[in-house]
C-alpha cells in the first residue's frame, strides 16, 4: 500500500510527535508498505532548524526506508500565539506545493495527516481527493484548545473563533480520524464525528529497550550519589506548567536526600533557569540521546509528570508511556475523573495542576512509603506491557487501514513505483 504522511515534526526529533511519527513511518515500512512523508526541518524541542536543512527550498532525504521531502517552514525561536500560527501555516503551504507535485508523478491509497499541525490538513486533503485516496486525521493534541488552555489566544477573539470553526470543518472531512485517549476520541466525537469513524490509537512504548534497572549511569555523571531523584524529562512548554516543579523544589529545598533533575530542551527553560537561581537541589540537563534513555529513567525514584488545569483531556503527554514502562511510580498533575488521571490510577499519584504546595505533599507521602513506591513501580511497568505496546498498537493501526482502504475501486493511472 501506498501511503503518504503529513507531519511536521518527524525523526531525527528525539520527543513528542516527531518521534512517534518516525517509528510509524518506519514499522509500516518494515511491513512491506511504501511510506512518504512531508515534514518540516528537524527543528524540535529547540524550536532551532538543525545543521544541514533549507532555510528556503525543499529537499528530500531516505531515512529508515522512508522517503521524507522537507518543505521550508518557519520556526520562531519564541513561539507566541501569532508566531505559532505562521508556523503552522508556512508549513501547511509549502507541504501542498510539495504534495501536488508528488501528484504528478504518484497517486497514493492513503493520506495520513497528524496535527500538530491541522493546517497541513489542506495539503492532506487535496492529495487525498485529487488521487482518490481514503483520508486520515490522527490527533496528537487539540492544538487550537492547548492553545487557549495556555493562553496563546482566548477562545471569544476573532481569530480564535475562525480556528475553531477551521478546526471542526477540517475534522469532519476525513474518512477516518484518531487520537491517543479515550477522552481524546470522545472529543471528536463531540465536534461532529461518528462513533464508529473514530479509533483510539495510543502511543507506545518500546518494552524490549525501556525496562526497570536498579542504577544508573547517570548517578555518577552527575554526582548525584545516593539521594532520591524526583525527574522530569522532555521538551520545555508553556503547556506543561513545569513551574511547579521550581516552586516544589523550593519547598523542599532542607530535604537532603532529595534533588530534583529537570532534563530537557525548548523555548521556556531559560525562564526556568532564572525561577531557580539559588536552588541547590535542582539541577538542569539536556535532552540526553534516545540510546541513553532507558539509562536516565533509571535515575528516577520517581518521575514527575505536570500540566497546566485547563489542559486536561486536550493532549495525554507521550513521554508518561516510558515513565510505566521505566517501572517508576508517577506523580502527575490531574484533576481527578480526567484521563491523565485514569492512566496512573494504581501507578502513583495525582496532584493538583500548578499546585506547588499539593506537589511537595505527595512527593513526601509517596517517598516515606517504600512498600508503596515499590508496588506502583511494578504496576506501572505492568500497565505498560498491557496497554502501551508498540507491536500490537501500530499491528492494529495497519489493520484498520487495510479495512479502510480495501472497499475502495482504484485507479492505477499515475500511479508509479517511489524511486
Amino acid at each position: 500500500m501506498r501511503i503518504v504522511l503529513f507531519s511536521i515534526n518527524f525523526a531525527p526529533e528525539l520527543t513528542a510527535t516527531g518521534y512517534y511519527s518516525g517509528v510509524l513511518a518506519r514499522d509500516l515500512v518494515a511491513r512491506g508498505h511504501q511510506v512518504v512523508v512531508f515534514a518540516a526541518p528537524p527543528f524540535y524541542p529547540e524550536w532551532k532548524r538543525q545543521p544541514g536543512y533549507s532555510r528556503f527550498w525543499w529537499s528530500s532525504t531516505e531515512w529508515e526506508g522512508v522517503h521524507v521531502y522537507r518543505c521550508p517552514t518557519f520556526i520562531p525561536s519564541h513561539p507566541s500565539g501569532i508566531t505559532r500560527l505562521l508556523h503552522y501555516g508556512s508549513f501547511a503551504a509549502s507541504s501542498l506545493v510539495a504534495s501536488i507535485w508528488y501528484r504528478l508523478r504518484h497517486a497514493p491509497d492513503l493520506v495520513l495527516n497528524v496535527s500538530p499541525t491541522i493546517f497541513s490538513s489542506v495539503g492532506a486533503l487535496t492529495l487525498a481527493a485529487l488521487s482518490s485516496a481514503k483520508s486520515w486525521l490522527h490527533i496528537q493534541d487539540f492544538e487550537v484548545e492547548a492553545g487557549f488552555a495556555t493562553g496563546q489566544m482566548t477562545a471569544q477573539s476573532l481569530l480564535g473563533r475562525m480556528a475553531m470553526r477551521f478546526e471542526r470543518l477540517v475534522i469532519n472531512s476525513f474518512d477516518k480520524c484518531s487520537s491517543i485517549s479515550h477522552e481524546m476520541c470522545r472529543k471528536l466525537v463531540e465536534k461532529g464525528r461518528s462513533e464508529e469513524s473514530v479509533y483510539e490509537f495510543r502511543n507506545w512504548s518500546d518494552l524490549d529497550t525501556i525496562k526497570p534497572q536498579r542504577d544508573s549511569i547517570y548517578r555518577a555523571q552527575w554526582s548525584i550519589g545516593e539521594q532520591k531523584v524526583v525527574l522530569f524529562s522532555g521538551s520545555i512548554t508553556r503547556k506543561q506548567g513545569l513551574e511547579v516543579i521550581v516552586e516544589a523544589a523550593r519547598l523542599m529545598q532542607d530535604r537532603e536526600d532529595l534533588i530534583f533533575v529537570l532534563c530537557g530542551n525548548g523555548p521556556g527553560r531559560a525562564a526556568l533557569e532564572r525561577q531557580a537561581i539559588g536552588l541547590s537541589n535542582l539541577l538542569f540537563h539536556d535532552l540526553q540521546p534516545r540510546e541513553n534513555l532507558n539509562e536516565l529513567l533509571a535515575l528516577a525514584t520517581l518521575h514527575l509528570l505536570p500540566q497546566k488545569a485547563d489542559a486536561a483531556d486536550l493532549v495525554l503527554p507521550s513521554k508518561l508511556t516510558n515513565m510505566l514502562a521505566s517501572g517508576r511510580p508517577v506523580i502527575a498533575g490531574a484533576s481527578p475523573n480526567t484521563g491523565l488521571a485514569r492512566e496512573v490510577k494504581d501507578c502513583g499519584l495525582i496532584f493538583e495542576p500548578e499546585d506547588a504546595v499539593d506537589l511537595a505533599s505527595k512527593i513526601t507521602e509517596l517517598l516515606k512509603d517504600e512498600t508503596a513506591l515499590n508496588q506502583y513501580g511494578l504496576n506501572a511497568r505492568e500497565r505498560a506491557r498491557q496497554y502501551w505496546h508498540q507491536t500490537p498498537i501500530i499491528d492494529a493501526l495497519e489493520s484498520q487501514i487495510t479495512l479502510l482502504c480495501a472497499d475502495t475501486p482504484r485507479s492505477d493511472v499515475g500511479r508509479t513505483e517511489h524511486r
